[in-house]
């Protein structure tokens, strides 16, 4: 069996529109596959071609609804009975993560429910980008390939060549992640400290340092209603800061977020497409993972090291 007839990629519903530009980058074509959904709600899965002995990659994205998430596992679960040699779920946005801990008592911690599932299925690999908390792959009993978006999030902040780049934390969980940018791009960084009242609701943000005169860049891994990464926009122009851009990996955009980004301080909101963005704003920009993932599809196939793929 020649490489190119080794492998397959498949896709679920959501994320057919990434799945197409990562064959396309691959040279392969998409595998058939059709889901079939009954009145009720109900769907299964059945592959239109053979898979036996191949290996088998499966795009998608688990953001709400739910659905994605059993799209996902009724796919897994098919290829293993189909015997396929190996399977291998790309995911390039992990739903559930933020739900990484007990943060209080009483709840559930759905990273590992999801991780157990998607073991349980029978999936040999997980390929995914940029997890709320790093501490997710130690869920699975399976590799995980964890890959940034910083790939194709520096290489852009590069070309706009902004003097008096500032790179700013929306809060003091994201510090690791933009103090890393700020090293590799050698600017200063500030944090913003924020408390909320509850879930998606900003009580108060404070700035940490100085953005007077800076070219300010909130990054994040995801943004959900925009309360805050408008919050800490408006309160860095107030400070002083000339433009406030923002970078996240995950364009989740629920709710009054596009609104809220369309009426804000924000020079620019860049994401890239891990999520597909359905929604009309001018300032949302959005930059393709799909090469990033082909080629790490690639390297898993030829048994090489994916190491090459981590800008920072």
């Amino acid at each position: 069996m020649s490489e190119q007839n080794s492998f397959m990629v498949f896709s679920g519903t959501a994320t057919r529109y990434l799945a197409e530009k990562i064959c396309l980058s691959l040279g392969c074509p998409l595998g058939k596959l059709v889901i079939t959904k009954f009145s009720d709600g109900e769907f299964s899965v059945s592959y239109e071609e053979s898979i036996r002995g191949r290996d088998i990659f499966l795009v998608q994205s688990t953001f709400p609804n739910s659905d994605n998430l059993m799209e996902l596992l009724l796919m897994i679960d098919a290829a293993k009975r189909a015997s396929a040699r190996t399977i291998n779920a790309v995911i390039p946005y992990f739903g559930w993560a933020r739900q990484d801990r007990k943060d209080k008592p009483r709840v559930s911690i759905g990273a590992k429910l999801v991780a157990d599932l998607l073991s349980a299925a029978g999936v040999n690999r997980v390929i995914t980008m940029d997890l709320h908390a790093d501490q997710i792959q130690g869920f699975f009993n399976v590799p995980v390939d964890h890959l940034y978006a910083s790939n194709v999030i520096l290489p852009y902040l590069q070309s706009l060549n902004l003097p008096d780049l500032c790179i700013a934390s929306p809060d003091v969980g994201g510090s690791k992640r933009a103090n890393t940018y700020a090293k590799y791009l050698g600017c200063p960084l500030v944090l913003c400290n924020k408390t909320r009242a509850r879930a998606n609701v900003v009580e108060s943000m404070q700035i940490i340092g100085d953005v007077e005169g800076k070219n300010v860049v909130i990054i994040d891994d995801m943004v959900d209603t925009a309360g805050t990464i408008t919050k800490a926009a408006d309160i860095m122009k107030a400070a002083g800061a000339k433009t406030v851009r923002a970078c996240a990996s995950h364009c989740v955009m629920s709710g009054p977020a596009s609104d809220r980004v369309e009426n804000s301080t924000l020079e620019e909101m860049v994401f890239t497409d891990s999520i597909p963005y359905n929604h009309k704003c001018s300032k949302v920009k959005q930059l393709s993972v799909a090469d990033l993932f082909a080629q790490t599809i690639r390297l898993v196939i030829e048994n090489k090291s994916i190491s090459s793929q981590y800008l920072i």
